[in-house]
């Protein structure tokens, strides 16, 4: 492991400049348009694993974008690991708020900004990294290494799962490794063991057959923009519930020993707020806003639309009225369940005066993680080694739907190994990755790979 991590260190540079060149790739899966470039950052990726050393490397085209897929077997006595992550990106918008081009790497202070820096591009390099550090510098590689790297993460990831369940022998491994979640805070480790699922959905009302003139109509057709609204607004009530009926049935509720780990954490309430933009923090009753926004299912509207919007004015009453809504959910809550809940609400809801069409996207598992397996706790140890203080065991709001697939379908857990930072803006514009946890996280890669594969031998 010494050489390894000397190796890292003193090739810590080519290790950033290889990153900056891979970041140069706009790989946008939810653009059409971006269908090449996808393809071309992931033979980009392919071919760094050639390079690198790793014995086994294949681009599987799907229906949709290539799935990088590669092993690095050693020895059947070993244990193995299977690296997962993804290559494509979120799109850029709005560029006018960008402070340099998203796709053109910036380095300001020690951090690196542009799309993909932190979600995820950066942080499955790292291991890619860590992976060049043992195959190049004479140390051996302690175990067995499986990467599987996907390009549709950000639009759902349709053909992530096909792939798993048609590759499930040459698949197996003793735990799975993500590095698509954030620490707690800068120089505070924390290893996430918990996911929140997701029910993703689109609704759209329809009332008159084309836009009309408001003047002429308003006052005698209903406007479906009005009618959306009000339902929307319908969706919680005084208390930021859920009004769904049946919604928190099944959630499984925070222990108590959970909520002390909650207090116990340093969690700035009002540094998250100002990181968020926001005035003050709106919870549920009764939870924090770390509770809330890690432990809690939720329901949010993600976008609205009908009607004229561009400059001037138009006086239409519109024809029809969209809307995305996104719902987060916590363990026992599955996505089918509360998709079907929320369609009946607007099913039951929508004034006569409108046709609703109700569209059920994507959704995911909710995830919790033992903390006491041997990954994680191989986990904990590699990064006190980086950190000098143990990590905590965190929750996470976010979603990694393909986590709960990996238990599904190859019996196995997730060790989320993240090290991006809340702050980091991934999703919005200048998304960044301080670049000492990019070199933290390759030296924590290295560190793990080497006591997983004593201590699971």
């Amino acid at each position: 492991m010494e050489k390894a991590l000397s190796y890292a260190q003193e090739h810590f540079e080519d290790s950033v400049t290889g990153l900056e060149d891979f970041l140069r790739i706009p790989s946008i899966s939810t653009n059409a348009d971006s269908a090449g470039e996808v393809k071309r950052a992931a033979n980009w990726l392919a071919d760094e694993l050639r390079r690198i050393g790793i014995k086994t490397v294949e681009v599987h085209e799907t229906a949709g974008h290539p799935i990088v897929y590669a092993e690095h077997l050693v020895d059947d006595a070993k244990p193995t690991i299977l690296v997962y992550g993804h290559y494509d990106v979120q799109p850029p918008d709005p560029l006018d708020l960008w402070t340099s081009p998203p796709f053109e790497p910036t380095r300001k202070n020690g951090v690196l900004y542009g799309r993909g820096t932190c979600d995820d591009k950066g942080q499955l390099f790292m291991h890619v990294k860590a992976a060049e550090a043992y195959l190049q510098s004479g140390d051996a590689l302690p175990l067995n290494l499986k990467m599987v790297f996907e390009g549709e993460e950000e639009t759902g990831s349709e053909h992530i799962v096909p792939f798993v369940r048609e590759n499930k022998e040459r698949m197996k491994a003793d735990v799975v490794v993500v590095s698509d979640t954030a620490m707690f805070d800068e120089g505070v480790p924390s290893i996430t063991y918990g996911l929140r699922g997701m029910a993703y959905v689109e609704v759209k009302l329809t009332g008159p057959d084309r836009d009309l003139h408001s003047g002429v109509y308003g006052g005698a057709i209903e406007n479906p923009i009005n009618a959306l609204a009000k339902l929307i607004a319908g969706l919680h009530d005084e208390d930021h519930r859920v009004t769904l009926p049946g919604f928190y049935d099944s959630v499984r509720p925070l222990s108590d020993e959970e909520r002390a780990t909650y207090k116990a954490l340093p969690f700035d309430e009002k540094a998250f707020i100002a990181d968020a933009g926001a005035p003050v923090a709106k919870t549920e009753k009764g939870y924090s806003p770390h509770e809330a926004s890690t432990g809690r299912p939720t329901l949010d509207c993600n976008g609205i639309w009908g009607g004229y919007i561009e400059p001037g004015a138009k006086t239409v009453l519109p024809s029809t009225a969209s809307a995305k809504i996104s719902m987060r959910l916590v363990p026992n809550q599955t996505s089918d369940k509360a998709a079907e809940q929320l369609e009946r609400y607007f099913k039951e809801h929508t004034p006569d005066t409108m046709k609703l069409d109700f569209k059920y996207l994507h959704g995911g598992k909710a995830v919790l993680v033992d903390t006491t397996i041997p990954a994680m706790q191989a986990t904990a140890e590699a990064m006190e080694g980086v950190f000098g203080r143990k990590p905590f065991f965190t929750r996470e709001g976010g979603s990694i739907p393909i986590v709960a697939d990996f238990k599904e379908i190859l019996g196995i857990d997730t060790v989320l190994m993240g090290f991006g930072l809340n702050s980091d803006a991934i999703h919005s514009p200048n998304e960044c990755f301080g670049l000492e946890r990019f070199r933290q996280g390759i030296e924590t890669s290295i560190r793990f790979m080497k006591i997983f594969g004593e201590r699971v031998a």
